[in-house]
């Protein structure tokens, strides 16, 4: 497919009319107008693509922008002033301090598991930097794409967002062959993740890598089982399993291993009824290629609840699996679907060679009564980030960064954090004039002593 010219971008972010604190404020206030006036329109997508309830909607997707969106305007202002810090002794009378300035044209490629939040979340840390972007939105979850379509179309000029349909494959190289964009926001899989930080390396271009990985679940003996179970089978089986920080494997003390499973077993029903099949509440895959692969990861275990499936409707059902060897795929790959492989533990050296096996997940979570275990468990696993007793709702938390680590990741954004992603902190040191003693000039023989008094 041909591309049109990024050239317009580029003279746009030129002109400077994307830097005033009036234009940025502007178009967020814009993109919150438009979101609500197609709320409608992005329900009836997400159902399409993912058979998500309006309530999942709203949590996951819509209101989860809205809040980002009020977060970025409350504190805009702010952010953007300059940011005085010390002057040492070596440049007294200077004054020093740290601007943010933006990077220029970004690109932005979202995913097609949240495909509204995951794209238009990024996109309001550009925006809000002073950013002219390039919107690459995943061709998977194609309703939801064409509502995003025209939000962007009916209200950005294209030479300030350009929205971008089409395969990812095709299009991603395409972009980044033909113009060197400023950076690069990635939320996707860790293979494609790759590519795009190799390619962007052949012109140093900074990269934000939003990834995946297996995020470990640790229940210990002391866990509240039955507030464990509910907030684990929350995270796993919203959207389908198909998020990045669902927990991926469970691995519960064998004191209360039983008890765990049986209390999940309780749970699911409630949440998704007896026939989850037809249940309001429960998604879908996204397509057959996911469908396929989540289903091989049946054999990899016994099934102890659920594994019924049916491909013509894209269903697996909730499923848990016991006696799960750790050289199994399911162990190697990182699911994404609505499979929960439950492995037991008795010492913690057992947990740390599980977890190394996939090293610095994107998430970890641990369920403990006891603060001691708690902040113990938190500093033996490097990872991204994580929860103590509750699973996946650090994400929806503004106010903290959200990113990983290694293979699941590198740079974070939300709230503060996407501005900053977006901006270029630039030091600015300025020197007055009335005050320039020779010591700073040579000839600088003999002045070693004074030097060391200054320079320490």
């Amino acid at each position: 497919m041909s591309l049109p010219s990024l050239d317009a971008l580029r003279k746009e972010f030129n002109s400077g009319e994307t830097r005033t604190y009036a234009f940025r404020k502007e178009q967020l206030k814009k993109l919150k107008s438009a979101i609500l006036a197609h709320e409608e329109d992005i329900y009836n997508a997400l159902q399409k693509d993912l058979n998500k309830s309006r309530e999942e909607t709203w949590v996951t997707e819509i209101g989860i922008v809205l809040s980002e969106i009020r977060t970025i305007m409350s504190g805009l202002k702010e952010w953007m002033q300059p940011e005085r810090v010390a002057t040492n002794l070596l440049n007294l009378p200077s004054s020093s301090f740290i601007t943010k300035e933006p990077m220029g044209v970004v690109l932005i490629i979202g995913p097609w598991n949240y495909p509204f939040q995951l794209l238009m979340n990024p996109l309001l840390g550009a925006i809000a930097a002073g950013n002219c972007a390039v919107l690459k939105p995943s061709e998977f979850a194609p309703a939801t794409s064409a509502v995003m379509k025209k939000i962007i179309e009916e209200n950005f000029s294209p030479d300030y967002i350009l929205y971008m349909e089409g395969d990812g494959v095709t299009v991603i190289p395409q972009l980044m062959n033909n113009f060197v964009f400023d950076h690069i926001f990635y939320t996707g899989s860790t293979v494609v993740g790759k590519i795009i930080y190799k390619m962007a390396a052949e012109n140093l271009i900074p990269v934000t890598l939003e990834l995946g990985g297996k995020s470990p679940c640790i229940v210990e003996s002391d866990a509240n089982i039955k507030v464990a179970a509910r907030r684990i089978a929350l995270a796993k089986f919203s959207n389908c399993g198909q998020m990045c920080v669902a927990p991926d494997h469970v691995i519960v003390h064998h004191s209360v291993k039983d008890a765990f499973i049986q209390e999940l077993k309780q749970t699911i029903p409630k949440f998704f009824s007896e026939d989850p099949s037809s249940s309001y509440n429960y998604g879908r895959m996204i397509n057959e290629k996911q469908f396929n692969r989540v289903i091989s990861y049946l054999s990899n275990g016994n099934v102890v609840y659920g594994g019924k499936h049916d491909s013509k409707q894209l269903y697996i059902e909730p499923t848990l699996l016991d006696n799960v060897s750790t050289d199994s795929p399911i162990m190697k790959d990182e699911i994404f679907g609505p499979v929960l492989p439950i492995l037991s533990f008795t010492t913690k050296e057992e947990v740390l060679k599980i977890i190394a096996n996939n090293p610095n997940p994107l998430s970890f979570y641990v369920f403990t009564g006891s603060d001691k275990k708690a902040k113990q468990w938190s500093a033996a696993i490097p990872a991204g980030g994580g929860c103590i007793n509750n699973c996946s709702w650090h994400l929806t938390n503004d106010h903290l960064p959200f990113g990983g680590r290694g293979f699941s990741g590198t740079g974070s954004y939300h709230g503060r954090q996407s501005f900053e992603t977006f901006s270029h902190k630039k030091s600015i040191m300025k020197t007055p004039t009335w005050f320039d003693p020779d010591i700073k000039y040579p000839p600088f023989k003999g002045k070693l002593k004074l030097f060391k008094m200054v320079i320490r």
